[in-house]
């Protein structure tokens, strides 16, 4: 590009805008610790153009100007470089960050990306020398990271450090493919990166992310587990190993058996595992049945509402494409009632056939949250499983759930049980999003997100037998469990049964 291009994309405004936000970020940067001696950058998409804003290598952060900014195309070609600055300042040099700004991009379509040498990044990449995962729950925080919620565990991948920040590119390219939820890579004794769709998202992220490692940081000063629900005391492996040693010397190796005996991660379904198909059949399904109208209408205006309907209108019309039987016609332009009416219609034909899919099992979660809130409905589980998820939780063992429900829909049954609240001893929730449960791609994402080393590692426990298979296939153990009411199985299944949680 030529000398006059190149300066007449500076002067266009959507870009000269930008260029004074990323200065202005830069600076506020700077007040919170993060960019300190000239390290740390920006990259900030052009709203409507297919360019980038990138903070120049070296330059003092509370210091930066909008004239300082490098300009990149997509692709990562320099369009346009800021005019040198006289002594003593450094000739000016594009951020070392730049082709790991743009892997960023390229994986995540990330409008914003954040790097910070912020000293709580750094220090929560230390609590455990070994750890490849920073892991994170039952922080009110999490809620300002895209796709979390409280009860949600956050985690966030753990590359090494090189010597130049160019050097980090495949392996944060890594970490991006082997996380799909998370909006961040930290970098051992470095920093971190952090994306989001725009600068407002990655702004809010960051400042999220770095309290929650800061937080995780002070947990562990206290003797607290961070990854923990109840932030319970650190399990760590010296006081284990010496616990070990004690019990042989007293002739028995008992602490060991018991440790051996729990799987470290447990993912459960819900229908017919936890919960008894009856509850699912006979209570919440009629509850969704009988309330989708006065739900839709009472509620139609709110953004949540309105979200439920776009998804179940791509549904429908996906149906009618593929020829589902019962499918009718959405209108896009009709009146309100016309419009709930035939939407009202549809999710009825999609209750009645038990469709597993997102935009059904989202809207029953909030019209059963509804009936939670209001006392007309009380989630059901069987009474082997309180105290199950006691033990486990006790032994260390971190447990999941793993239904076609919605996770809101999921969080509501366990928050509010025959039993109390549950949820203290959940560390998560996947839901259809992650993939059907019939497939075995769904399993290795789930492998992916708890952080073991070996699909091996994680026990899957449910009803259905095809959910097993695919559990098996990904590498999970998987146990069929026999309760009443649960379809017979086929004798030649080939897995372990159990009748009770207690069993596994």
């Amino acid at each position: 590009m030529g000398e006059v291009r190149a300066s007449q994309i500076r002067e266009e405004t959507p870009v000269k805008e930008t260029m004074a936000l990323a200065a202005e970020l830069c600076r506020h940067f700077y007040g919170l610790g993060w960019v300190a001696g000239s390290g740390g950058s920006i990259m900030l998409k052009v709203e409507g153009r297919q360019l980038f804003v990138i903070a120049p290598s070296g330059v003092q952060k509370e210091r930066m100007l909008a004239e300082d900014m490098y300009i990149l195309s997509t692709d990562g070609n320099v369009l346009s470089s800021p005019s040198p600055k006289p002594l003593p300042h450094k000739s000016p040099k594009c951020s070392d960050c730049a082709p790991l700004f743009l892997k960023t991009y390229q994986m995540r379509n990330a409008g914003a990306v954040i790097h910070s040498h912020g000293l709580e990044s750094c220090l929560a990449t230390m609590l455990d020398p070994r750890a490849k995962e920073f892991r994170i729950t039952h922080m009110e925080m999490i809620k300002g990271i895209a796709g979390h919620g409280y009860n949600d565990e956050l985690i966030v991948p753990i590359i090494e450090n090189s010597a130049h920040e160019y050097e980090l590119t495949d392996s944060l390219a890594e970490g991006i493919a082997a996380y799909p939820r998370s909006t961040a890579v930290l970098v051992r004794n470095h920093g971190v990166f952090i994306w989001g769709d725009s600068w407002i998202s990655a702004k809010i992220q960051a400042e999220c992310y770095h309290y929650l490692f800061e937080a995780a940081y002070k947990l562990y000063q206290l003797g607290r587990d961070p990854a923990d629900p109840n932030h319970g005391p650190i399990k760590n492996l010296k006081s284990s190993v010496s616990h070990i040693y004690s019990s042989l010397e007293n002739g028995t190796n008992e602490a060991h058996r018991e440790r051996e005996c729990y799987p470290s991660v447990m993912v459960l379904d819900i229908e017919g595992t936890t919960t008894p198909l009856s509850f699912v059949t006979e209570i919440l399904f009629p509850y969704a049945r009988n309330h989708v109208g006065n739900h839709l209408r009472h509620t139609y205006d709110n953004e949540e509402t309105q979200l439920d309907i776009k998804l179940l209108q791509q549904q429908v019309e996906q149906d009618l494409n593929e020829g589902v039987p019962d499918a009718q016609p959405i209108p896009y332009n009709g009146s309100k009632e016309d419009l709930i009416s035939a939407i009202e219609a549809n999710v009825l034909s999609m209750i009645e056939s038990d469709r597993k899919i997102t935009a059904l099992k989202q809207l029953q979660g909030h019209i059963w949250r509804s009936g939670y809130a209001n006392g007309e409905l009380k989630g059901e589980v069987f009474d082997d499983v309180p105290k199950a998820l006691s033990e486990w939780h006790s032994a260390g063992t971190k447990v999941y759930i793993y239904s076609s429900g919605s996770r809101e829909a999921q969080r509501l049954l366990f928050g509010n049980t025959n039993f109390g609240d549950l949820r203290k001893f959940l560390c998560g929730y996947f839901d259809t999003r992650i993939g059907n449960k019939r497939q075995a791609c769904s399993y290795k994402e789930i492998f992916l997100s708890v952080g073991v080393d070996d699909p091996s590692d994680i026990t899957f426990a449910t009803d259905v037998l095809q959910e097993a298979v695919a559990a098996k296939e990904a590498g999970l153990r998987a146990v069929l469990v026999l309760r009443p009411g649960n379809a017979p199985l086929d004798p030649n299944h080939g897995f372990r049964t159990v009748s009770s949680l207690l069993d596994i």
